[in-house]
């Protein structure tokens, strides 16, 4: 057997060795550990991915086998990481490279890091790495590589500290990102028959791990807990904040001028005709979809706090100041509730929305029942005042008593990450998270252990 074929034999075999105690470690990654085929690539020093092939210089695999196999163990499960968080995919989209590698090293190696004493890939993290993950959390909240990229480009601008962090969390070669195709169609710059896997494999295969821990239930190790949070972070899909609220919209004709349903031709006919009358005028109304009622309730106990409460109310007027968002006449009601009913604000417009917000206060601050507000409703529609409502979204941190029975209309529980208990929120109920920045993200009942980000219109 020649030299090269001795090398990459060797190297596959530390690889399988390597899949193999991993799998019996993580049963919920076996498809994703199965869709890495392994090659040996010269062109690298060290190891790195495609999203196909882990690539790997035989010397440096079998070196650093002989020093520490759980090394290798994290190299690889490293490497997976990046392909089921999506970052070689993301690349493109963000012009500092440097910065976009560090970050995916950081989201990468906090989430092994997370897993607790797992023993294949388990070391001591170092007094360094412990101080920047608090740090990251602190100011960060959810390390995922996007916003560690939003971070270091505004927030954290040391060069000598990025340079640091990057050496302390680097693992593995990114340079194969560069030769991922970005139209599926084209032919990828590498030795045929390679072929990288597309966005949405990878996103399949996230989803389905996710759904395979969620099945564990209470098999699944305490270890791997903060590691299965990140995955369904990391696992949600996105929509906007718009689009959530006309799951509350009804059809009604609007007073507006529908040139879609003009007809010109036996305009011009008429003018031709009789000089100056029209044979047909245009329409007056036109059918809309659009948000007529709505209610807004606020948990003003002490446990939430004022600053995010107005922080979710200007998310919400960004949206209402849109006029094909809301009829031009709307009932709003913003409810605020502790243990109960504090206050009753009847909005019809945005500048009515503008005006509550520039005089808002808390008015509240006791400890937190949601059943109050449910029973005010039901008073409201039947004294016929809320005749069209389709949803209500309740602002918490969720820590309160739920009512036992659904209402008749969708109830959304809205929470802030920062601090939130999400629990015991019932199940015909939605759980909406809003994140930093225009992040919202939704899980919705219909969909167990499936989860959909919500933006307010910004890209990531």
């Amino acid at each position: 057997m020649k030299t090269r074929e001795i090398l990459e034999h060797t190297g596959k075999r530390i690889l399988s060795i390597s899949r193999t105690e991993l799998y019996l470690a993580m049963h919920f990654l076996g498809a994703s550990l199965d869709a890495l085929g392994w090659t040996m690539d010269l062109s690298t020093h060290t190891i790195g991915t495609d999203g196909t092939f882990l690539r790997f210089n035989p010397e440096y695999l079998m070196a650093a086998y002989t020093e520490d196999p759980k090394e290798v163990n994290r190299s690889y499960l490293h490497m997976l990481l990046h392909c089921l968080f999506l970052h070689m995919f993301d690349a493109e989209a963000h012009s500092d490279a440097f910065l976009w590698d560090l970050s995916c090293d950081v989201a990468a190696e906090y989430a092994l890091d997370s897993m607790g004493e797992v023993g294949a890939i388990w070391r001591l993290p170092s007094d360094f790495r412990r101080e920047w993950y608090e740090r990251f959390e602190e100011d960060v909240k959810i390390l995922t590589a996007q916003r560690l990229y939003r971070y270091f480009e505004r927030d954290m601008k040391d060069p000598v500290m990025q340079e640091r962090l990057a050496a302390e969390f680097h693992m593995d070669d990114h340079g194969f990102w560069e030769r991922i195709p970005k139209d599926p169609a084209q032919e990828p710059p590498l030795p045929p028959p390679l072929m990288n896997d597309t966005r949405q494999d990878w996103q399949d295969r996230a989803d389905r791990a996710n759904k395979e821990m969620e099945a564990s239930g209470s098999e699944m190790s305490e270890d791997l807990e903060g590691f299965q949070r990140l995955l369904r972070i990391q696992t949600e899909k996105r929509v906007s904040y718009r689009d959530f609220l006309k799951r509350y919209a009804v059809v009604r004709e609007e007073a507006r001028v529908d040139p879609d349903s003009f007809d010109y031709g036996f305009y011009h006919y008429g003018m031709e005709l009789y000089g100056n009358m029209p044979l047909i005028e245009e329409n007056e109304y036109r059918e809309a979809r659009k948000v007529e009622e709505l209610v807004i309730a606020i948990d003003t106990s002490a446990s939430c706090q004022e600053k995010l409460v107005a922080r979710f109310l200007n998310e919400t007027a960004g949206i209402l100041a849109a006029q094909e968002s809301f009829f031009h006449h709307m009932d709003l009601r913003i409810l605020q509730c502790d243990e109960e009913v504090r206050r009753d604000t009847r909005i019809h417009n945005a500048d009515e929305m503008k005006q509550y917000l520039d005089s808002f206060a808390v008015d509240g601050g006791a400890g937190t029942d949601f059943r109050p507000v449910f029973r005010y409703v039901q008073e409201l529609q039947a004294r016929g005042e809320l005749r069209n409502l389709r949803g209500l979204i309740y602002f918490t941190d969720g820590k309160g008593h739920y009512p036992e029975r659904p209402a008749p209309y969708e109830t959304a529980f809205v929470f802030f990450r920062e601090d939130y208990r999400d629990l015991y929120v019932p199940s015909w109920a939605i759980k909406v998270y809003l994140g930093d920045g225009d992040e919202l993200e939704l899980v919705d009942p219909e969909h167990p252990g499936q989860a959909a980000r919500m933006e307010s219109g910004r890209e990531e």
